[in-house]
C-alpha cells in the first residue's frame, strides 16, 4: 500500500490536496481537501466513478455535489426546521423553504484537514475539521472525521464520526457517483439490485417525504432482481411521467448483506454497498450535458431523509458529548 499527495487546484488562495492510495495490485482511491471529495475509484485501469478532471468544476454551483462529502445532514430537512429533544430549531434553508444536504455551508463546501495511515494490507485518509455552530448555523460546535480507507481487495470503505457540544443533527453520506461501464457514456449496460420493498413517497412539490412509502412491486422503481437502469427508466416514464430516479428506498442495515449492488452486464464488473443505516438514495444524472442521456448513477447510504420530521424513519440526533460514527463499505468484484 502507499499514499501520493500533490495538489490538485487552489480554493481561495489555498491549495486544495489530493490524496491517492494504490494497492499491491495498482487499483487506487482519490480524494481531496475540498469537501472531502472522492475524485477517483479505479480497478484494473478501468474507472468506476464519474469524476471531473478540474478543481473548478468540483467548486461550481452545478456540481451535483459529485462525490462529495455530505453533511452534517444528507437530504432536506422539511422547511428548514426540526425539533430536537424539545427544542424547536431553525436552519438555513438553500433549497427553496428547506435544508439540503447540510445548508450553504455543509461538508461539502469546507477545505479539510488531512492525515495519512499506511497498514499491510490498507491504507486510509481520515479529513478532520472543527465546525462551530456560526459556521453552519446547526445547534453544537462539531468535531467531524470521514475516514477513506482502500484494501488490497479492492474494497472502499468511509467512516464518517462525530462529537457535538450540544444535542444536534448527525447523517452524512457521500454522493458518489457511479458508471461501471467502458468510457462512462451511458447506462446502457449498467444494472442495479437493491434489497427493498417500498420507497419513501415524497411530495411533487420540493422532493420532501410526506411520512408514507410506496411499495416497489410492480413498479419501474423495482430492483429487487437486477436490472438496467434504461427499462427501468423507461417503465418509470410510462408509468408515472417522470424522466429520472430520484427516490429513497428503504433497506436493512447489515455489515454482511449488501444493501445494493451495481453491476455491468457487458464486463461483469459489479460493486456490492453495505450500510449500517436503513436508506439509499437512488438518483440518476448527467452531471456533464443535462441535455444528453444520463451517464452516471448516484447512491447515498444513509438514515431515512428528513428522519427528525417522522416518526419511525430512524434517530439522526447526536446528543451533547457523545460521540456516533456510521460506516459506508463498496467492494469490488467481477462475477
Amino acid at each position: 500500500m502507499q499514499i501520493t499527495t500533490d495538489v490538485f487546484g487552489q480554493h481561495n488562495d489555498q491549495n486544495i490536496d489530493r490524496y491517492t492510495i494504490t494497492n499491491a495490485s495498482g487499483s487506487f482511491i482519490q480524494v481531496i481537501t475540498l469537501g472531502a471529495t472522492w475524485t477517483g475509484f479505479t480497478v484494473n485501469n478501468h474507472p468506476l466513478i464519474v469524476h471531473f478532471d478540474t478543481l473548478g468544476e468540483y467548486d461550481a454551483p452545478t456540481s451535483y455535489s459529485l462525490c462529495k462529502a455530505i453533511g452534517r445532514v444528507a437530504g432536506r430537512l422539511g422547511k428548514a426546521q426540526a425539533t430536537i429533544n424539545g427544542k424547536q430549531v431553525h436552519f438555513t434553508a438553500n433549497e427553496n423553504d428547506n435544508t439540503l444536504h447540510g445548508g450553504p455551508n455543509g461538508f461539502s463546501e469546507i477545505v479539510w484537514n488531512a492525515e495519512q495511515s499506511i497498514r499491510d494490507h490498507d491504507a486510509s485518509v481520515t479529513f478532520s475539521r472543527h465546525i462551530p455552530s456560526s459556521e453552519d448555523n446547526f445547534p453544537g460546535d462539531l468535531d467531524a472525521r470521514i475516514t477513506y480507507t482502500l484494501t488490497d481487495d479492492n474494497q472502499v470503505s468511509i467512516n464518517f464520526s462525530a462529537a457535538s457540544t450540544e444535542d444536534t443533527l448527525f447523517n452524512p453520506t457521500n454522493h458518489v457517483y457511479w458508471n461501471l461501464t467502458d468510457g462512462q457514456k451511458d447506462l446502457t449496460t449498467q444494472e442495479l439490485q437493491v434489497n427493498s420493498t417500498r420507497r419513501l413517497t415524497l411530495a411533487d412539490s420540493d422532493k420532501v417525504p410526506t411520512g408514507d412509502f410506496t411499495d416497489l412491486a410492480g413498479t419501474g422503481y423495482d430492483f429487487a432482481t437486477a436490472r438496467d437502469i434504461p427499462s427501468a427508466l423507461a417503465d418509470i416514464k410510462a408509468q408515472t411521467g417522470k424522466v429520472e430516479i430520484d427516490d429513497a428506498y428503504e433497506v436493512t442495515p447489515s455489515a454482511d448483506k449488501p444493501i445494493a449492488t451495481l453491476s455491468d452486464s457487458k464486463s461483469n464488473r459489479h460493486i456490492d454497498i453495505f450500510s449500517d443505516r436503513n436508506s439509499l438514495v437512488v438518483f440518476t444524472a448527467n452531471p456533464f450535458d443535462q441535455s444528453k442521456p444520463y451517464n452516471a448513477l448516484a447512491t447515498e447510504a444513509q438514515t431515512l431523509p428528513d428522519a427528525i420530521n417522522h416518526d419511525g424513519f430512524g434517530d439522526i440526533v447526536l446528543p451533547s458529548g457523545q460521540l456516533k460514527d456510521y460506516t459506508i463499505r463498496y467492494k469490488y468484484y467481477e462475477a
